[in-house]
């Protein structure tokens, strides 16, 4: 027997226990022993009968004097009564609804029980069904008189029945090899002890030291992945596209703004990544409204204009789209071809059109990529089709995909005879914390956009408690009377948080099980529509918008928007992350304890773009103290990377970037918090692969870091 052998190998698990164990993810004997415990329940004391006190769990140890079971009609429930003493007294038991106990447990047997103590009504002390256990002398105990493991379960598969499966398996798989070397490792412990004390410890210092060397382990071959993905990256060949000084100069004094120095200092690191013949692998990270999108302008005017072509891609049809007006409309002076590629639309501007948008067929589109007659083309994942080919792709701008992988990379490249691959420049507006960006984004290069353009207001962000919601929607219709506008986001559907997102895009859902749970969303956009529109603002122009919408109604209602026919804009958390409307002064976020805090402050983020001051209303009906502590911090920071910090420390790092999704293991995801670990292993990752990058030393270690790699999906 191996780590990768089926479950159904193993003694005692059969075809209905492995349907069990599917639903926990369990397949293989590896995953089994990976289902490590959530918390120890510590029944380490044995205490004697004399002491018990009604209201305390204890555990005690005694033999049987009598068992017997019998059933009440009234409730149809069976009881099981013992009593069990040890030499310094007697204590009654009871089980409800375990009839199978008599067959198990019989008068005189040695039994070591935990469980609460309680007081009869007849003033008597007996214990609640309690864990039990069998005392044999060739066995240790199990289930009670230790720190007893407590599993993730699922419906039919208790912690006990884990408990019983998973102890001779450990037996039998404790002198399996360990694939980290004694010089890796350190003073963290072997493979073999480490599963043990993770499973059965001997104290919660030694179950603490196992964690900590699972959590090194996971860590490690996270790094391991990343640094290795840094590598063979450094290891092709890219254009070296030489920064046109002039043509920069022509384009920042074209603009209407001054650019901050955090802009100037991001779009001097890209330049000159640009200019190396190793591809650039750069994330370039900036706070809702920092400017991001012209410091990727400025990458893309300086590759087109060195005759080679960029392709922008945005997440979304809307972002795409609006991206595409921007750009035509900041780069109208450099006589560009820009092309617009989505799932259903295609447009085309030029110098010769006066930079007016006009459809053009697909057929048409891809005709001029091919010819390299378009030199920066923007869209949705229709970039990544196979039929698109490009003549000369030099450069690669993904908006909010900063984790787009190397296999889709290679499909944005030209298929026949390219020895070259593009540079990589990825945006994002989620602030990303530093353990986070040292571990998953390791492979990237990063730019920080720090700073915010000068003349901004500070967003004024309050919570809003169930009685002072009139007060705030009287305030909202003042500022609509005063021609502003404003966003409403609506909360996701009770218990989704980011498992909605994450389960619909999840593959395995088959189409019918996507659409429900898409259409959650819908519904909790219409009923705050509806109440809005004909309860709170009757008198004003109330639209929703969700992504079940036609594309070209969603565009006419961000138009209408734009143009100030709506006042209100209803929407689900899915409108894109830098929809620009100067005149919105107005976030309100329904249900906002259901979004994470760099959530939350990119949704601020949308408003607060003029010169007017902005306001963002948290609506929240929960009374729970930890909900209002972390929303009170968005009303006292500011800063997206503080919060991403705060998030981080309160959340946990899979609810900030979506790292639940890329299959990372839970003891990683915790690890993530903690910046020692992260450095001492990137460091000691660094260090084995420059000394050896094929692993050709370590044989078991090359060997688990790609069964790891087919596991998780950094992308």
């Amino acid at each position: 027997m191996d780590l990768s052998t089926p479950i159904e190998k193993i003694s005692g698990i059969g075809l209905a226990y492995k349907k069990k164990l599917k639903r926990l993810k369990i397949k293989t004997v590896r995953d089994l022993l990976f289902h490590f415990p959530v918390r120890y329940d510590d029944f380490s004391n044995i205490s004697p009968i004399v002491k018990a006190k009604p209201g305390e769990t204890i555990c005690i140890k005694g033999k049987i004097l009598k068992i017997k079971g019998s059933r009440t009609w009234k409730k149809r429930m069976s009881i099981t009564k013992a009593v069990v003493e040890d030499k310094t007294g007697g204590i009654k038991i009871v089980w409800f609804n375990q009839p199978y106990l008599i067959d198990h447990l019989k008068d005189k047997d040695e039994v070591c029980l935990a469980g609460r103590v309680v007081l009869g009504a007849d003033s008597s002390m007996y214990l609640t069904n309690p864990t039990y256990e069998k005392i044999s002398k060739n066995k240790g105990l199990t289930h009670t008189g230790r720190l007893v493991p407590v599993y993730p379960e699922t419906e039919g598969l208790s912690s006990r029945w884990l408990r019983y499966i998973l102890k001779p398996l450990l037996l039998k798989l404790k002198d399996y090899p360990d694939f980290l070397s004694e010089d890796i490792r350190e003073n963290l412990m072997p493979f073999g002890k480490a599963l043990w004390q993770i499973h059965f410890p001997d104290s919660a210092n030694l179950a603490k030291k196992a964690k900590q060397r699972f959590s090194f382990e996971e860590i490690f071959l996270i790094e391991l992945v990343v640094l290795r993905e840094r590598l063979k990256i450094n290891r092709q060949k890219a254009v070296s596209i030489k920064m046109d000084i002039n043509l920069i100069k022509k384009f920042v004094d074209s603009l209407s703004f001054k650019l901050t120095d955090a802009q100037r200092k991001c779009s001097w690191q890209i330049l000159k990544d640009l200019e190396k013949s190793k591809p650039m692998n750069r994330l370039l990270e900036g706070d809702v409204g920092s400017g991001k999108t012209v410091v990727a302008a400025i990458a893309a005017l300086n590759t087109a204009k060195a005759k080679h072509q960029v392709a922008l891609m945005a997440p979304t049809e809307i972002l795409s789209k609006q991206h595409f007006k921007e750009l035509s409309k900041i780069l109208a002076d450099f006589k560009l071809n820009i092309g617009l590629l989505t799932g259903k639309t295609d447009k085309f501007t030029s110098k010769k059109l006066k930079y007016q948008e006009i459809e053009i067929s697909r057929k048409k589109l891809t005709e001029k990529v091919l010819s390299g007659d378009i030199d920066i083309l923007i869209g949705t994942h229709a970039l990544i089709q196979d039929k698109m080919r490009f003549n000369d792709l030099a450069l690669v701008i993904l908006d909010e995909q900063h984790r787009f992988g190397v296999e889709q990379r290679a499909k944005l490249i030209k298929k026949e005879n390219n020895q070259y691959i593009p540079h990589l420049l990825s945006m994002t507006a989620t602030p990303i914390p530093r353990t986070l960006a040292l571990t998953l984004y390791g492979d990237l290069d990063l730019s920080l956009l720090d700073e915010m353009p000068k003349g901004r207001k500070k967003v004024i962000t309050k919570v809003i408690s169930p009685a002072s919601r009139k007060k705030t929607y009287n305030f909202i219709r003042k500022e609509v009377k005063e021609g502003k506008q404003v966003f409403v986001i609506c909360p996701r559907i009770e218990g989704q948080s980011e498992e909605i997102k994450e389960r619909i895009a999840n593959s395995n859902l088959t189409k019918k099980k996507r659409a429900l749970l898409s259409w959650a969303e819908v519904k909790a956009v219409k009923e705050e529509y509806e109440k809005l529109s004909k309860e709170i603002f009757p008198d004003l122009k109330v639209k929703m918008l969700h992504g079940k919408l036609a594309s070209k109604e969603k565009e006419r209602i961000m138009q209408d928007f734009k143009r100030k026919k709506i006042d209100i804009l209803v929407s689900t958390s899915v409108v894109e992350v830098g929809v620009d409307i100067p005149s919105a002064t107005v976030m309100m976020i329904e249900g906002a304890e259901r979004f994470g805090l760099a959530q939350l402050h990119q949704f601020r983020g949308r408003v607060g773009r003029s010169n007017h001051q902005s306001f963002c209303f948290l609506f929240t009906d929960s009374g729970s103290k930890k909900t209002h502590k972390r929303l009170k911090a968005l009303t006292e920071v500011n800063d997206g990377f503080k919060l991403s910090e705060k998030d981080l420390e309160i959340r946990g790092p899979g609810n900030i970037t979506g790292t639940r999704q890329w299959g990372i293991p839970d003891l990683a995801m915790s690890a993530l918090k903690d910046v020692s670990l992260i450095e001492k292993t990137r460091e000691k990752a660094k260090t084995l692969l420059e000394s050896d990058p094929n692993l050709k030393k370590y044989p078991l270690l090359k060997k688990r870091l790609s069964s790891f790699q087919k596991r998780i999906h950094l992308e």
